[in-house]
């Protein structure tokens, strides 16, 4: 009896002492799942506040930033208008007026710059020097021509075409920057067909190139950068003026000839 007693209470210590580390463990577990809780929505708080003061810049900046004037959004044509023209010096009025002077009696028919969307205006630009065609990229190096003088063969030019009443073409080169006459000869490559429809479009023409390009840069303010007489796809003879805004896109304006209105325009963005 004596063994059985003194076995119960040692069973019933033992018991005891379990059930006491088994309340200190859950109560140390809790403490730490609470603690552990805690800590990292606080963490996960924190990093939602900072997330939430930097989200809003991102998205607001590269929308706001819609300058025209950021090369990095402009594309390879806007680019080469861009960097063309901040060195042209000389604008398209008085380069037309000093190409006009070099032909007695002359007519205006063509003047545009030179390297500048070639790629469009490669069939209205006349190019007296072999050499000179075969050069488009965007520095314009007359390399075949020895009339300039050495300091301004890099600078941009205006290529103009003047006509003499009978139609006979003279190509006279300007100097973009000086605004010097660099060449001014008879096209060789003019026949007489070419003359007679020249001297024809230049009779019909009541509106001169200057009158068009004003037209023209009342509908779209800009720089004129080409003033080209042609026919559109009715015949009509026009003068097409080509027009590059501030954001370095190039409009270009079909002019009647005769009556001034404008019958197209056409928006080259790319």
């Amino acid at each position: 009896m004596r063994f059985e007693t003194r076995r119960t209470k040692t069973v019933s210590s033992r018991t005891r002492r379990l059930r006491v580390v088994g309340v200190l463990c859950v109560a140390l577990a809790a403490t730490l799942v609470t603690g552990c809780g805690q800590e990292s929505g606080d963490k996960t708080a924190a990093e939602t506040s900072e997330a939430a003061k930097v989200l809003p810049k991102q998205t607001t900046s590269p929308s706001g930033s819609v300058s025209p004037s950021g090369t990095a959004q402009l594309t390879q044509d806007q680019t080469e208008r861009k960097d063309l023209l901040s060195t042209v010096k000389v604008p398209f009025d008085k380069a037309a007026t000093t190409a006009v002077g070099e032909v007695s009696g002359g007519k205006l028919a063509d003047l545009d710059i030179e390297g500048l969307d070639d790629d469009d205006d490669s069939s209205a630009s006349p190019s007296p020097e072999g050499s000179g065609s075969a050069s488009p990229s965007g520095s314009p190096s007359g390399s075949g021509s020895p009339s300039p003088s050495g300091s301004s063969t890099g600078n941009p030019k205006w290529v103009a075409e003047v006509a003499e009443k009978d139609g006979t073409a003279h190509i006279v080169t300007i100097d973009a920057v000086t605004g010097k006459v660099l060449d001014s000869a008879p096209d060789a490559d003019q026949s007489d067909s070419d003359k007679q429809e020249l001297a024809g479009r230049l009779a019909q023409a009541k509106q001169t190139p200057q009158q068009a390009a004003k037209i023209a840069t009342d509908k779209q303010k800009g720089t004129v950068t080409s003033v080209s007489l042609d026919e559109n796809d009715s015949q009509a003879v026009v003068w097409q003026v080509d027009v590059v805004t501030k954001d370095w896109n190039k409009t270009t304006f079909d002019v009647d000839a005769a009556t001034g209105t404008i019958t197209s325009e056409q928006v080259d963005d790319d």
